[in-house]
This record gives C-alpha cells, sequence and structure tokens, in this order.
C-alpha cells in the first residue's frame, strides 16, 4: 500500500510540476500569478483529444504510433504557446505599469473566460481521452506500475531537464535571468524585455500543454472544469517549494502530490483537494517564501 501511494503520488507530482514550472517563470520575471494558467493546461488536454480524433479518421494511429503520439503533444504544445503569448499580448501588457491588483483581476476574468469559453465550444460533459499507448504494466516491491505512468514520469523530467538546460545555457535563458533580476537595468544592456516575457509566457505554457495531455492519458476523461483545480494544486507548489524558484516549483510538486496520495490513501481520498488548500494555507501562515525560499530569479536553486 506505501509503495502504491509512492508511485500514484510521484507519477502525479510530475504533472503538477510541470504546470507549477509555469506559474514560477511568470512570478519570476513578472511578479505576476498568471490565474489563466490552469486554463491553458486544461485547453492543452482537449487539443490532444482533437488531434487523436483527426489522427483515428485519417488511420494513421494504426499505421504509425510513434508519429501519432508525437503529433498528439506536438500539436497542443504549438497551440497552447500561441494562447500564452496572446494573453500576454492582450490581458498583462497593457496592465504592466497599473496597480498590481489591475492584473491579478485580469487574470482571474480570463481564466473565468477560458473556461466558459471552453465550455460553449466543447459542452459540459466530460470527454473521454482516446486510449493511445498501450504499455502494459509490472510490479515493483509489491506496486502496480503501469507502462503509462512510466512514460509521463519519463516525459515530465525530459521535459523539466529541458528547461533547466534551457535557461542556464541559452542565450535566451540567460535574458530570462537578466530580467528576472532587474527588468531595467536588462532592457537598458539591450536585452528585448517584451520578447523575454513573451517567451516565458509561451515555455510555461508548452509545459501546461504538455501536462494537460499526459492528465488526458492518464484519467482517460476531461472536462472544462479541471484547469481551475489543477492550477490551485500546481500554485499551491509553487508556493510550497518558493514562488519564483524553478527548483522549488519541481520540489513542491512531487511533494505536495505524495502528500495528497498518502492522505488519500490512509485517510480520506474524498478529501484530498481539501487537504490541498489546507497544505497552502499552513505554508503560507508558517513559511511564506516557501521551502527552498521564495526568488524573484528563475535560475536560484
Amino acid at each position: 500500500m506505501l509503495t502504491q501511494q509512492l508511485v500514484n503520488g510521484i507519477v502525479v507530482g510530475s504533472v503538477y510540476a510541470l504546470i507549477a514550472l509555469g506559474y514560477t517563470l511568470v512570478y519570476g520575471i513578472l511578479q505576476l500569478i498568471n490565474f489563466a494558467h490552469g486554463e491553458i493546461y486544461m485547453m492543452g488536454a482537449y487539443v490532444g483529444i482533437a488531434v487523436l480524433g483527426v489522427l483515428a479518421a485519417m488511420g494513421l494511429t494504426q499505421q504509425s504510433l510513434a508519429l501519432s503520439i508525437l503529433l498528439v503533444f506536438l500539436v497542443p504544445m504549438v497551440y497552447c504557446a500561441a494562447y500564452g503569448v496572446t494573453l500576454e499580448r492582450v490581458a498583462y501588457r497593457p496592465l504592466r505599469q497599473a496597480p498590481r491588483l489591475s492584473p491579478l483581476i485580469s487574470a482571474i476574468g480570463m481564466s473565468i473566460f477560458l473556461q466558459n469559453y471552453v465550455q460553449v465550444a466543447q459542452g459540459a460533459r466530460d470527454k473521454a481521452f482516446p486510449n493511445l499507448l498501450s504499455l502494459g504494466s509490472f510490479e515493483v516491491m509489491g506496486a502496480h506500475v503501469s507502462g503509462l505512468q512510466v512514460f509521463i514520469l519519463a516525459a515530465a523530467l525530459a521535459m523539466m531537464a529541458g528547461l533547466q538546460l534551457f535557461i542556464h545555457r541559452t542565450r535566451l535563458g540567460r535574458a530570462m535571468r537578466a530580467t528576472a533580476q532587474d527588468r531595467t537595468m536588462a532592457a537598458l544592456v539591450g536585452v528585448d524585455v517584451n520578447r523575454v516575457i513573451a517567451v516565458t509566457f509561451a515555455i510555461g505554457s508548452v509545459l501546461a500543454a504538455v501536462a494537460g495531455v499526459m492528465v488526458g492519458m492518464y484519467y482517460g476523461l476531461v472536462n472544462h472544469y479541471i484547469g481551475f483545480v489543477a492550477g490551485i494544486k500546481a500554485f499551491t507548489a509553487a508556493v510550497l517549494g518558493g514562488i519564483g524558484n524553478v527548483t522549488g516549483a519541481l520540489v513542491g510538486g512531487f511533494l505536495l502530490a505524495l502528500l495528497e496520495s498518502f492522505w488519500a490513501g490512509y485517510v480520506s481520498a474524498v478529501y484530498k483537494d481539501v487537504f490541498a488548500f489546507l497544505v497552502l494555507v499552513v505554508v503560507l501562515i508558517f513559511r511564506p517564501e516557501g521551502i527552498l525560499g521564495g526568488s524573484t530569479e528563475v535560475d536560484r536553486a
């Protein structure tokens, strides 16, 4: 039982961590909580369903499984990146010099708008995510581990490693770090701040899209409301690790999912969402800077 809850928590934690990275990247540069980020994750799941439907109609899922998997992830990534950049351009950039409450209200408004937009466009009922991968299962120390869980964890870890390499090894990553440290000084030395911020939103949206597709594959069902719950939990994970801290977002995502998994397994599965919010309250009261300490620098560990 203990090992099974550990496995479940690690898999779900990889998804939380991917979403939390979007929150922490944006906060690290803009000191803004993008509450519409959860809806970007939700849209990624819906686009994944649409892509699978088109591929199945074309018969491509039977002909080339590898290409189908690639497209199921790639198309939502591109689609959500475009939405993320548009969101920043329309809802946040005009309010960049406004009082801090204004972009926060705008973020909440965009979250409600996107949630209702998807509800109107796709319907309020749950949609089934077609089963694309049948990877079998095996046992590890008494825990049932599916091939899909291994795939999700491996893909999430690869995305996280890629993000770390991008931030620390590329010119644009250095520009992101410079903008996070001092936006005005970065602009004075030639950094295109608007471009850096747009790229930050795009990267966060790509990670959220991947998480959305993974959740759809894992649970088999999606609806227009999943973005709100997952968004709040990912925000909790970001705060738990230290908002603005990339490594903290990873630690917070895995830790929150593990706590939630053990709570569901040993206390009550019905109130696991309540427990996640309780963790947020406790962290804000006793350690608001998070486990690793908050930062406005995206490269701080």
